[in-house]
């Protein structure tokens, strides 16, 4: 029997860092997950625990690094995490860190932004995921992601779904006009750090909304096509963006047995089973 891999880390860690400044503070709060991989077969096959980093001493070093990095932004925060593990355990060959956001906006007091106060945004979850991975002794490949996921978006009209194949099983009725509902998720991979991530992720952000409310669309993969084409011409620190649009079906209900007619004016919101459209694009 030999043994082919292993990878273990600690996960959910949870953090709020706060940034004092005199006239305004500051807020981020994220949850963490580390995976390291490398010289750590013996824990598993001999019961030899004398290179195992505690998951418990991962979470110490992450909470150490906050307090270090309080103004630093999501991408630039977990490159520095998995670049500490590297530089520290020369036993550790990759590194992977992986955070998701919860974001935080600063509440509106008669019109003006408030010092010290926020509400928790509900519009979508911001995430970075980093990879190094140690080469000769080096710190070398780097994989760098970000992104966000469950962007909850529709647009009640320009969109319809007609055309696609049939046989003896569609039942679906062609449509050119209908409801489009879904919870986008994108990904996209830097070619190297940029100076500003967060401006990065305004851009791709209000494109795929911009291409997604302005267009009609033929179907979820007409529209994620299109979406993710203009985000890549906007963010030249891209090299790829993959694109999730679960499409989430609200139902016409029908009133026709009570003699009443909704007339497209009522719907039913399910979950469950949806369509799935997924895709990358990548930079030629």
């Amino acid at each position: 029997m030999s043994f082919v891999q292993q990878r273990y880390g600690k996960a959910n860690i949870r953090m709020l860092r706060v940034q004092r400044c005199a006239e305004r503070h500051a807020v981020r709060e994220t949850r963490i997950k580390v995976t390291l991989d490398g010289a750590f077969a013996r824990a598993y096959t001999e019961g030899d625990n004398a290179s195992v980093v505690a998951t418990d001493t991962m979470k110490n070093i992450v909470y150490a690094l906050a307090a270090e990095h309080l103004e630093t932004a999501n991408e630039p925060f977990a490159l520095a995490a998995a670049q500490c593990f590297l530089e520290r355990y020369a036993h550790v060959t990759s590194a992977r860190i992986e955070l998701e956001e919860t974001p935080w906006q600063r509440m509106q007091i008669g019109g003006q932004p408030h010092a010290h106060s926020f509400v928790q945004a509900a519009e979508g979850i911001p995430f970075a995921d980093v990879r190094l991975t140690r080469a000769e002794q080096d710190i070398a490949a780097q994989d760098i992601a970000a992104g966000f996921r469950d962007l909850a978006i529709m647009k009640t009209t320009a969109s319809g779904f007609a055309g696609f194949h049939r046989d003896e099983y569609a039942t679906l009725p062609e449509t050119d006009d209908r409801l489009l509902v879904t919870r986008l998720q994108a990904r996209w991979h830097f070619a190297r750090l940029p100076a500003d991530c967060a401006d990065v992720a305004e851009t791709v952000r209000a494109e795929l909304l911009r291409v997604f409310a302005g267009t009609y669309s033929q179907s979820v993969q007409d529209s994620l096509y299109r979406m993710g084409e203009a985000a890549l011409a906007a963010a030249p620190d891209i090299t790829d963006i993959t694109l999730s649009m679960p499409n989430i079906h609200y139902l016409p209900v029908d009133l026709s047995p009570f003699g009443e007619d909704a007339q497209d004016r009522l719907f039913q919101p399910t979950t469950e089973p949806h369509g799935h459209i997924e895709a990358t694009l990548q930079r030629a």
